[in-house]
């Protein structure tokens, strides 16, 4: 199969590069998968058996991501599982580690040292996210859309997590979604509260502090339902009193 457009991103190493290793399908991708590493630094992957095409690694000090390709964007890595009925890896898709967490025990056990926690992801960081979802949509015609729900872990993980693809949506899929929606045996539930409305908005141009706009709506509009539903339980309980 053709691959059409360039196949690196630009100014991302090569230094732990599996392609050679492991070969991979050509295809022409239209959908980015969005995982995380669940770690603070960048891992070989178990030698490469498991890589993405690409791992984005936060640089704290300059505020910035530092991009590692795997494999050409056109090429299927390794990250997913596929023991049922439909493909996954090889399925038109280019897959992203973002070296951080989305497990808010992980989160707090490692506190005050540095990391990227998804449902908290510095504006730098969702810019630079942009800058790569702008570019797969430019070059390799992405588009710039998502119709999934990003679920907060731990609710995110495992088979039934009520966000997971149907093999049939998944073969007919394309645009953006994480690992916690891919089935054909994928538990996994990464990135978690991904602000993946946020990351799109600043690929079509938009600033970072414009594209936050719905994300904090839309999380006062789920603390509100919260606070509501709390409220009717207390009320239920003091009658019953």
């Amino acid at each position: 199969m053709t691959r059409t457009g360039p196949q690196r991103y630009p100014g991302a190493s090569t230094t732990y590069w599996y392609q050679d290793k492991y070969g991979g399908d050509a295809m022409e991708v239209n959908t980015v998968v969005w995982h995380t590493t669940e770690g603070r630094s960048l891992t070989d992957y178990e030698g490469g058996a498991i890589a993405p095409n690409l791992t984005a690694v936060p640089d704290f000090t300059h505020k910035k991501l530092v991009w590692y390709q795997h494999f050409d964007f056109d090429v299927s890595s390794r990250a997913l599982a596929h023991t049922g009925s439909v493909a996954t890896n090889t399925l038109n898709v280019v897959q992203i580690e973002i070296v951080g967490t989305c497990d808010p025990v992980a989160h707090g056990k490692w506190g005050s040292a540095p990391h990227l926690y998804t449902p908290e992801l510095p504006d730098w960081v969702i810019r630079d996210l942009g800058a790569f979802t702008k570019w797969a949509h430019e070059q390799h015609g992405v588009p710039l859309t998502s119709d999934v729900t990003f679920k907060a872990y731990p609710a995110s993980r495992g088979p039934g997590n009520g966000v997971r693809m149907s093999d049939a949506k998944w073969l007919h899929f394309s645009g953006h979604c994480g690992h916690q929606h891919v089935p054909s045996g994928n538990e996994h539930g990464d990135p978690g509260l991904f602000p993946m409305a946020a990351v799109l908005a600043v690929a079509r141009g938009g600033t970072v502090a414009e594209s936050l706009l719905p994300e904090v709506a839309d999380r006062l509009a789920h603390l509100t339902e919260s606070v509501e539903t709390l409220t009717e339980k207390v009320d239920a309980l003091a009658q019953r009193g």
